[in-house]
């Protein structure tokens, strides 16, 4: 029997969006370059050589999708402000701030609710050339940016997100060697992760008190369902340290004050230098927890594993993303928002980002059919609605993405928009898991 998922009251639906992978203009209004305009530019950086350069050209096109969201449905839109464009030279950018004021205006203007996130990994490259987030500096500068966007942009948007992901900029782009700035070194991700959150807890009071009465502030971290190979002790523990290194170090400190302690006697002289007060400030309480959900992991002990001596076990009988590094398994995602609801003690939660990558392209008919998208939409849909029912406070969901975009070192080879963007004329068409979603959002369920 098929039963109608019914979704609360003024349950937020919305898509996601990043500044580095949709706007383009990557050096126009005195913007300065990112470290992904530098990373891109190395030789195999990105998959298929591709730059952020110009991406989807929303710099230019910024009122055409936003009308375009309109006529989807679509009212509630998390994108992300690029520092880069924000400061120049130390001082803040005029020309820079003028697009976010015409980019929220416009929102509003198609009655969208912004969702501003401060950081999306795009860094300015001066700052990394003076260490970046290894340097403690740059969470004073960090802080200084907030303060200036959310001066010019409280009064209009209520809801604001830190940081996007600290796990991925910190150890895939200082560990791994995979993202910008293109790092390999644990104890830098690791110090790198640290300031990251203290940043993000140094602007919590600023962003109030730079807001409205609607102000409410939050971070927004990926997180992984991760299970043991087997019931063995050591595939138990290995999959305790993957989920320490993944999960707890990022939730241990914002809602605990503490790092893990089987984690800082795991990395030993790895650990980062802190100052007294980190903790206390790390962990200021916030209004919202976004969660980004894009798999389930398995992993095994392995003596020859990574720095955690594990490694991850694939099933071939599990259905996987494109991206085959991904297991498609909605379960994963109740599991996550129950764990967060249930041992942290999590605020409010919103899905932040969750989606998949198909090989999408128009039909005869013009049109671009993605009906395994809206399966997987509908099962995680599905998953979120099961983990209200039990109790999450959960108020929304943020399909990633709004639209086909630069996917950081995979280049253009993934689409994973509910909007197919050819990339040679910029021409937008709805697939047809974005007409879905549209049908999901008018009846709030499916």
């Amino acid at each position: 029997m098929n039963e109608f998922l019914k979704f609360p009251d003024r349950f937020v639906w919305g898509v996601s969006t990043a500044s580095a992978q949709i706007e383009g203009a990557a050096a126009e209004d005195g913007k300065e370059r990112s470290v992904w305009d530098v990373f891109s530019e190395r030789p195999k950086a990105t998959l298929d050589g591709s730059t952020p350069a110009v991406t989807c050209d929303h710099y230019h096109r910024y009122g055409a999708d936003l009308k375009l969201m309109h006529d989807m449905g679509l009212h509630n839109y998390r994108f992300s402000i690029a520092w880069p464009r924000i400061i120049r030279n130390g001082a803040a950018n005029e020309r820079g701030l003028a697009f976010y004021d015409r980019l929220v205006d416009g929102m509003l203007e198609q009655g969208i609710e912004p969702y501003a996130t401060l950081f999306h990994w795009d860094l300015p490259q001066s700052l990394q050339n003076a260490g970046g987030f290894a340097n403690r500096e740059t969470v004073r500068r960090f802080v200084e940016y907030a303060d200036i966007v959310s001066r010019r942009l409280g009064d209009r948007i209520a809801k604001w997100m830190t940081f996007n992901e600290p796990w991925v900029y910190s150890f895939v782009g200082h560990l791994y060697g995979e993202h910008a700035p293109g790092l390999k070194d644990l104890a830098t991700a690791l110090q790198v992760a640290h300031h990251i959150l203290l940043a993000h807890g140094s602007v919590v009071p600023i962003l109030r008190s730079n807001g409205n009465e609607r102000t409410e502030v939050g971070i927004v971290n990926n997180l992984e369902w991760i299970e043991p190979a087997s019931p063995s002790e050591e595939d138990r523990a290995a999959a305790s340290r993957h989920d320490g290194a993944f999960n707890r170090w990022f939730l241990d400190p914002v809602f605990r004050g503490s790092y893990p302690a089987d984690m800082l006697e795991w990395y030993g002289q790895a650990v980062p230098s802190m100052e007294e007060g980190d903790l206390q400030t790390i962990s200021a309480p916030i209004d919202f927890l976004g969660v980004n959900y894009y798999t389930r992991r398995i992993i095994a002990h392995d003596d020859n594993g990574d720095f955690l001596k594990v490694r991850r076990v694939r099933y071939p009988f599990v259905p996987h993303a494109e991206y085959e590094e991904w297991e498609i398994n909605p379960e994963g995602l109740y599991r996550t928002l129950m764990r967060v609801h249930r041992d942290y003690g999590a605020p409010t939660l919103y899905v932040t980002e969750s989606g998949t990558p198909l090989p999408d392209s128009p039909g005869a008919d013009g049109e671009v059919h993605d009906p395994r998208r809206v399966q997987y939409l509908r099962d995680h849909f599905a998953a979120v609605w099961q983990a209200i029912k039990e109790g999450a406070d959960l108020r929304g969901y943020f399909v990633w993405s709004f639209m086909d975009n630069f996917e950081w070192s995979l280049g253009f080879t993934k689409r994973f928009g509910v909007v197919y963007v050819d990339y040679e004329n910029q021409r937008r068409i709805v697939k047809e898991s974005g007409r879905w979603y549209s049908d999901v959002i008018r009846n709030n369920g499916f």
